[in-house]
C-alpha cells in the first residue's frame, strides 16, 4: 500500500458556524462547497467539514460523540513568535485555547486551541522538522 492521506473530514454540529470559523477567522478558501459539505485544501491535504450526524451514520459509527477522540490535528509553524500569533489569531476567531504554549522537552515550542467543534489543534514550532517555502514538512 502506498501511504498517504488525503483528506481529514470534521463532524461538526453547526456548519455554518464551522465554515465562518475557518473561511472568515482563519482565512482559509474553501475549494470545494456542495450543500452540507466544504472542503479547504490545506497544502496537499484537505480538511472537509460535514454535519457530525450525517458523517457518524455514513461511516457507520454510533452518533454518540466522546469528549476526545483521541485524534488531535497539528500546524507547524516556522518559529515560536508564529506559534504565538496563530494561537492568538484562532482564538479572536472563535477558538478556545486548551494550553498556552511553552517550551517542550523536545526541544521545540507548542500549544492548543480547540476548534468550535472541540477538535484539538496543536500549533508547534519544531526545530528538528524543516518546512519548505510553502510551509510543508520536508522529510
Amino acid at each position: 500500500m502506498n501511504p498517504r492521506l488525503n483528506i481529514v473530514t470534521l463532524g461538526v454540529r453547526d456548519l455554518d458556524r464551522a465554515i465562518r470559523f475557518y473561511r472568515d477567522g482563519l482565512c482559509w478558501k474553501p475549494a470545494v462547497e456542495m450543500g452540507d459539505f466544504v472542503l479547504f485544501e490545506i497544502g496537499g491535504v484537505a480538511l472537509a467539514l460535514h454535519p457530525y450526524d450525517l458523517l457518524a451514520e455514513d461511516a457507520g459509527v454510533p452518533r454518540a460523540r466522546p469528549a476526545f477522540g483521541g485524534v488531535t490535528l497539528a500546524q507547524n509553524v516556522s518559529s515560536r513568535d508564529e506559534v504565538d500569533r496563530t494561537i492568538a489569531a484562532a482564538c479572536a476567531a472563535g477558538a478556545t485555547l486548551l494550553r498556552a504554549a511553552t517550551e517542550k522537552d523536545w526541544g521545540g515550542y507548542s500549544g492548543y486551541f480547540a476548534d468550535p467543534d472541540g477538535y484539538p489543534w496543536e500549533v508547534a514550532y519544531n526545530p528538528h522538522f524543516r518546512l519548505d517555502r510553502s510551509g510543508r514538512l520536508v522529510f
